[in-house]
């Protein structure tokens, strides 16, 4: 486009503006030909490129869409917890969108995974919000720097499948910031997005996408998003009060349903135009910054398979490696037994289905790497079955464990139980392949079991074998990736982005998930994943952060700044890390910071950075971290602000969550108390926690203390001082009216305190 946008905007008529904010088709945006204003193309991601070929009458294109590279879904990308590797991730998918001529993928999706039985899990990055919000700001901008832009979703507290269309999430203030829509926050504000998507459901009453407070006040005018707002497919329940939220796309095509209502919406005077010319100047802004204006070669398919595959690698994490047992050894006699090793699920079901351009096997791919002959197969199981295995499919697995050295027991979760628009019943493994496992172990105490799943599965078996690979779900290349661990030809590195809970009962939000009929409530609070865990003292099977090597690293020389600082200043910590093993490998370095006074409920710990870096052995590195207010905030939902709380926190790294390796205390100053509007009902407490407001009251509140306070202490009676000093500061301002009868204070005085208080703020 060569006008600018406001002169073009000045061109278009009513009903050409409405057109805009209403899909052209089920993947393309309208554009307006007597204008030269083209029309763009969204399509699904998130991790790869699902466009539907035009020609078919598949809307949805799961099942004829063009082939492209299918990388590991966010559960294993955040798992990496590799920024640059998630970056140039961004990059291929970006390439990818223009060999297609895509505009914009539909992705990444950030929403938290509050309970593992969520349907889509697989599709999102983690339990923690800061994790999820530095992970996907890097894919954000990889994709955003070949000039293709994304659409991070889903916006906001979208964290089930259960009637997810309908259904009213009640979610506090405080929870709401902290947890659900912060990883939001920082990659608005770090790797400006060029569309969000908004949600199919209500938050506290309102859809989403008719929500001024959470569109209008907190994404564009606090968070300054200056990018499209648009719906989930078929979201929209009413387009006029979404523009007038500063909502601006409907998906799909309505075809001049929806048009022809913001029309008369206009005409009637419900609708401003103004309000409208808002929205259309966004969507010609977007697409011109999206316009792909000459179309590149088609990228080598082979080359980002092959990256494909080193990106896979990094997503698994090594669960146990009792007695050494992996890597697999030359010599080793290797019996494969699983249908997912020949039959492999490397991604989710739903819209986020590619179609791969190939296909590796664990089966063919180990038999390439281990010498001939070394690898014999065994079925044992029908992953399309639920109940007990064939018998002669376990005969035979049972049969041939017996000849071998090791047996590797490719294991996971059927396409069927994780799938967008549903959620899962439980967390377990097929019955057919538990009873394999209890078979084989009494057979063959060499046991490795390798897993694909997208989430969080019960592993009560665990003790029965020696090895866990959970190698999630993978993309195209992951049997190659497999085999490369198992082997030892790659070193694993990965961590896990989510607590692997106990029990399905142990979770935040048992009692309540998927809520009842329409409501959901968040009686969880800020408490989602280890910070539950933690509060609760219950314990995991694996804990957040929680991923080991084949090789062992120590950490040493922690290092702060200084040992008291201001809530306003930036500070450093630096930590030795030493590879003390016999071998190249990786670490995730996590640091986490643990309030030690707080006058709120905060979480035991919070993870606040985390650096992955390579060492050979013997080799040492220095890792810096910042300690800042952005570590040490917490949302205020009264004075509705972040604040930084005077106190002691101790500052702490580690290899885990729950392997905190080394900590140092510090004491932070903040000498801004949080702004108070005084009312009737404000306790003592806070007036004398605010030195100027204090100030303001000293003469009243000092003789309240006297008659509450110091009479007791005079009768030397100390249940009694207690309760006076209770008393004292939990009294309300009006209560010092009628405790004294008048005599202390009146209504018309402490009308005229209270305004003088609040002329303070």
């Amino acid at each position: 486009m060569s006008q600018t946008y406001q002169s073009l905007l000045n061109e278009l008529t009513l009903e050409e503006k409405a057109s805009l904010c209403s899909g052209g088709t089920f993947w393309d945006l309208r554009g307006v030909d007597r204008l030269n204003i083209p029309s763009i193309a969204l399509t699904d991601g998130p991790h790869g490129l699902r466009k539907q070929r035009r020609d078919q009458s598949d809307h949805l294109g799961f099942m004829d869409s063009e082939p492209a590279i299918c990388f590991p879904p966010a559960v294993g990308l955040a798992s990496s917890w590799n920024r640059q590797l998630v970056y140039q991730v961004g990059e291929v998918l970006g390439e990818e969108c223009l060999s297609h001529e895509v505009n914009i993928l539909l992705g990444p999706g950030i929403n938290i995974k509050r309970s593992p039985l969520c349907g889509r899990n697989f599709e999102y990055f983690s339990e923690d919000p800061y994790l999820t919000g530095q992970m996907a700001a890097e894919q954000v901008k990889g994709t955003q720097s070949k000039g293709v832009g994304t659409s991070l979703k889903h916006f906001a507290v979208n964290n089930q499948e259960t009637r997810r269309m309908t259904i009213d999430a009640k979610v506090s203030e405080r929870a709401l910031r902290e947890i659900y829509l912060s990883a939001f926050e920082y990659i608005v504000k770090e790797a400006k997005p060029t569309t969000i998507m908004t949600s199919y459901n209500k938050v506290n009453g309102e859809y989403v996408n008719e929500s001024k407070r959470l569109l209008q006040e907190i994404l564009r005018d606090e968070w300054g998003f200056e990018g499209v707002l648009v719906s989930d497919w078929l979201a929209v329940d009413n387009c006029v009060a979404g523009i007038k939220a500063s909502h601006d796309i409907e998906m799909p095509t309505t075809e001049e349903f929806s048009p022809n209502k913001i029309v008369q919406a206009v005409k009637s005077g419900e609708l401003s135009e103004e309000k409208l010319d808002q929205a259309v100047y966004r969507i010609l802004a977007l697409i011109d910054k999206t316009e792909i204006k000459s179309v590149p070669e088609m990228y080598n398919q082979e080359a980002h398979h092959q990256f494909a595959r080193k990106v896979a690698s990094e997503t698994m994490v090594l669960l146990k490696n009792q007695n050494k047992i992996l890597p697999l050894k030359s010599t080793d006699k290797i019996l494969l037994i699983g249908d997912l090793a020949k039959k492999p699920r490397y991604q989710g079901s739903g819209s986020s289905h590619i179609i791969p351009t190939k296909i590796e096997t664990l089966y063919d791919e180990l038999v390439k790497l281990m010498p001939n002959d070394s690898v014999t197969y065994a079925q044992g199981y029908d992953i399309q079955e639920d109940s007990a295995s064939s018998s002669v499919l376990l005969k035979e697995a049972c049969h041939l464990a017996q000849q071998v050295d090791k047996v590797v027991l490719h294991l996971g979760l059927p396409a069927r139980y994780e799938a967008e628009g549903l959620d899962r019943e439980h967390m377990y493994l097929p019955d057919n392949q538990i009873e394999l496992l209890d078979a084989i172990t009494s057979l063959n105490s060499n046991l490795v079991v390798v897993l694909s799943n997208g989430s969080a599965i019960d592993m009560k078996w665990k003790g029965k074998a020696d090895g866990i690979l959970e190698a999630y779900l993978g993309g195209q290349a992951a049997g190659g990736a497999i085999a490369d661990i198992l082997t030892g030809r790659v070193n694993p590195s990965a961590k896990l982005a989510e607590s692997f809970p106990m029990d399905l009962a142990d979770t935040s939000c048992y009692e309540t998930f998927p809520g009842l009929r329409d409501t959901i409530d968040y009686t969880d609070d800020i408490f989602v994943g280890y910070r539950h865990y933690d509060k609760s003292a219950i314990e995991t099977s694996y804990p957040f952060g929680y991923g080991l090597s084949y090789t062992t690293f120590e950490y040493s020389n922690l290092q702060v700044g200084k040992s008291e600082m201001n809530a306003s200043e930036s500070i450093t910590m630096t930590v030795t890390v030493t590879n003390t093993g016999d071998c190249s490998g990786k670490e995730v370095v996590q640091f986490y910071v643990l309030p030690k006074s707080s006058s709120v409920p905060r979480p035991i710990k919070e993870l606040k950075g985390f650096e992955k870096i390579e060492l050979n052995p013997g080799e040492s590195k220095k890792v810096t971290f910042v300690v800042d207010k952005e570590c040490l905030k917490y949302f205020d939902s009264v004075a509705n602000q972040w604040y930084v709380e005077s106190g002691i926190y101790e500052l702490a790294v580690g290899r885990s969550s729950a392997e905190l390796e080394l900590v140092s205390e510090m004491k932070v100053i903040n000498t801004e108390p949080l702004p108070l509007t005084v009312t009737r009902n404000t306790p003592v407490r806070d007036i004398v926690a605010d030195p100027k407001k204090y100030e303001i009251a000293r003469d009243l509140l000092e003789v309240w203390h006297g008659l509450i306070v110091r009479e007791a202490t005079e009768e030397n009676d100390k249940v009694d001082t207690e309760l006076g000093v209770a008393m004292y500061n939990s009294m309300p301002l009006r209560g010092l009216i009628n405790f004294s009868a008048g005599k202390l204070i009146d209504d018309e005085k402490l009308d005229d305190l209270i305004r003088r208080l609040n002329q303070e703020s």
